[in-house]
């Protein structure tokens, strides 16, 4: 079993744990595991090992919060002398020649950046596959991982990291992040904004505990007091298992998670009751424009030829969309005023995470755009709307499916802010209901 963040950084610090020690076991790990699980783009051995003995000489070593620690970075984030591609091969290939504010923040932290993980082409999709790997979910590899930081996901729920960078756009850490079994924190749009599509993509943490989450958030965010877990009272929870504006059905299970961790947040001293926002019909043409638009804005930097099939369908939807106007801050506002008059009321909204099962791993990048886009939007009816009211939100595993083996997970939103209300309750969930945290148990 593999140490959590908060360990492996306690030890450093004290100095029972030697940081290329540790970097060599993470990179054995890897080496053993990652052929199956496809969650590395790129493995940085030989740079990881040179800065962890790099690390162990700072005179500041006893101090820093992830001292030691392995981390996976998404590959969409500057990282010197690294090229971020996005998941594709018709972006720019030359190298950064400094890193970006993640890697700044991880590096300033102690952290160990030991390799770039998978993600889908322009991170579009909650599938991630390149055409040189899959991302699998390690609970069952026949599954894919999730997306688009499928690859952070898989690399924690493997145990080959303890924690890892994600971003989140429609989803995209709270989707394989449940998939996989983890907490995975989408921030709220005022703490890690990185501006993409449109507002709606934030960084954020995945982890096997909140602790570790906390932690890495606290970092990525640079605000140290974020990794202080609270133990809130008396808070008050609405709860809703009916997706959005479209009603699909939700399998059992998913539901079943919902209600177990209702029942255990009731046990905890809050108020738990059928809830819901009115969520207006203009919600999702607005935040599907902009899932359409932002990767077509991202592509004006990428040879158009050499984009997969369905990237340049997706590019020319969004592209239709620019032109015809549609990305309106009204629609927005709309949306805005209803999560606004629900949060007046209610302090936090628990919802599943998923609304569908993950769908099989595969070849998804050799498939047609209305083959992607179809079990996409099955699996994200719970997640993308808080993107686009730039609220936060986490997802916490609740347990595993009978049928499948796969895990079952819950949503917890909160106003903006609430970023510590939401891993002071996901705490209490782990307490009340620990779940194995990898695959590898």
């Amino acid at each position: 079993m593999v140490l959590t963040a908060v360990e492996i950084a306690a030890s450093v610090r004290a100095g029972t744990l030697d940081p290329v020690s540790v970097a060599k076991e993470a990179l054995d790990r890897i080496a053993a595991a990652d052929g199956v699980i496809g969650a590395f783009r790129r493995v940085r051995a030989a740079e990881a090992l040179a800065e962890a003995a790099e690390l162990a000489a700072r005179d500041d070593l006893a101090s820093l919060p992830l001292a030691g620690v392995p981390v996976a970075v998404k590959d969409v984030t500057d990282i010197a002398g690294e090229c971020a591609s996005h998941g594709s091969v018709a972006g720019p290939s030359a190298p950064a020649g400094s890193d970006g504010v993640i890697a700044a923040r991880l590096r300033a932290a102690g952290a160990v950046l030991v390799g770039l993980t998978r993600v889908p082409e322009l991170c579009i999709w909650p599938m991630s596959d390149t055409p040189d790997g899959i991302a699998r979910n390690p609970w069952d590899p026949t599954y894919a991982s999730g997306g688009s930081s499928g690859g952070s996901a898989a690399a924690v729920a493997a145990g080959l990291v303890p924690v890892a960078h994600g971003s989140d756009g429609m989803g995209s850490v709270r989707l394989p992040a449940a998939m996989c079994g983890l907490v995975g924190l989408k921030p709220g749009a005022d703490l890690l904004s990185e501006g993409g599509w449109f507002g709606m993509s934030v960084h954020g943490p995945i982890a096997t505990t909140v602790a570790d989450t906390a932690v890495l958030l606290s970092v990525l965010a640079d605000a140290p007091a974020l990794a202080s877990v609270p133990s809130p009272s008396g808070v008050r929870i609405a709860m809703t298992t009916t997706v959005p504006l479209l009603h699909t059905p939700v399998p059992r299970e998913l539901v079943t998670a919902v209600e177990q961790a209702a029942g255990f947040l009731r046990a905890a001293g809050h108020t738990v009751a059928p809830g819901a926002p009115r969520y207006p019909k203009t919600m999702v043409p607005g935040m599907t424009a902009r899932w359409l638009a932002g990767p077509a804005l991202q592509a004006r930097d990428f040879d158009f030829r050499r984009l997969q099939r369905r990237t340049r369908a997706h590019v020319r939807a969004g592209r239709l969309v620019q032109r015809a106007g549609l990305i309106s801050d009204r629609t927005r506002q709309r949306w805005l005023s209803r999560a606004e008059e629900f949060f007046a009321s209610h302090e936090v909204l628990m919802t599943p995470t998923l609304s569908h099962w993950p769908v099989k791993a595969g070849r998804w990048h050799e498939r047609r755009w209305p083959a992607n886009v179809f079990p996409s939007t099955r699996l994200a009816g719970f997640t993308g709307q808080w993107n686009f009211a730039g609220y936060p939100a986490i997802t916490v595993p609740m347990g595993r499916s009978t049928a499948s083996g796969l895990p079952t997970s819950v949503q917890l939103v909160a106003r903006p802010g609430g970023e510590s209300l939401l891993l002071g309750l996901a705490a209490q969930l782990e307490s009340a209901n620990p779940w194995p945290r990898t695959a590898r148990n």
